[in-house]
């Protein structure tokens, strides 16, 4: 992990900042990305350290922003990036009780949430590939939900958005396999508790706890210590899959 410098998009807050933070403490160099809030950002830099960690700012749907972000980085570490987790998550809350429906969802709806799942990561590995494949090392990491294998809440612009993002891992799997790049995505279910979702229902936690395996809802640092997984050497051999880091609710 130290030879690593890792990108983690949409990182000032919950799973993002938990996965910044992991990376820091694995003894990584890390990139903390955020659209709007640099403080928090610069919270979550403070914590793994300044020698370590940058705060930058970027919007990850922007090519020319995130290959700027790229720029940056590589200047400020002396090597480029290596490692993405693609975790940023646009304008989104979970809450099941506002959800948009079939009557009223808009194909709008479903672009926005495109554009920040399969658009971002399209940004992210286009500006990050001339320089893996020059290393021959390179790790990919897509955040999926799921909700794509069991949609107990049908957020339908949201579900689709990550069912696709699924296709294109493996899609990107294929490509980059030859360059040493792996492509993987780490699929976690309702987390306790971060800003997405805190407007979900107390009933819907109390639900997940008991249909459970082990009985508790899951964690951000849990799924970040899988996300580590995909990141470290003891991966090597495992490309374009997806593991779904829930606590048993859903065994796929």
């Amino acid at each position: 992990m130290k030879d690593q410098v890792v990108l983690v998009t949409g990182a000032s807050r919950g799973l993002g900042a938990a996965t910044a933070k992991a990376f820091g403490k694995a003894g990584a160099k890390v990139v903390v990305n955020y659209y709007q809030n640099h403080n928090k950002a610069q919270e979550v830099v403070n914590e793994i350290g300044t020698d370590q960690a940058i705060a930058l700012q970027a919007d990850v749907r922007n090519a020319d922003e995130v290959h700027s972000l790229f720029e940056q980085a590589s200047e400020h570490f002396g090597q480029p990036i290596n490692t993405i987790v693609n975790n940023a998550l646009i304008d989104f809350s979970f809450n099941g009780d506002d959800r948009k429906q079939l009557d009223s969802i808009e194909w709008q709806d479903y672009l926005k949430q495109l554009e920040g799942s399969v658009g971002a990561t399209l940004n992210t590995l286009q500006a990050a590939r001339e320089s893996m494949a020059n290393l021959k090392f390179g790790r990919i990491i897509n955040i999926g939900t799921n909700l794509v294998q069991n949609p107990v809440v049908p957020y339908h612009d949201y579900n689709t958005s990550k069912a696709a993002l699924l296709g294109m891992t493996r899609s990107m799997a294929k490509e980059l396999g030859p360059d040493g790049i792996t492509v993987n995505m780490v699929s976690g279910g309702l987390l306790l508790k971060t800003d997405a979702s805190a407007a979900t229902p107390d009933a819907v936690f109390d639900i997940i706890k008991s249909s459970t395996p082990v009985g508790r809802v899951i964690t951000p640092e849990e799924v970040a210590d899988v996300i580590l997984f995909f990141a470290s050497p003891f991966s090597r051999a495992v490309t374009g899959q997806n593991l779904v880091v829930d606590g048993g609710l859903v065994m796929d």
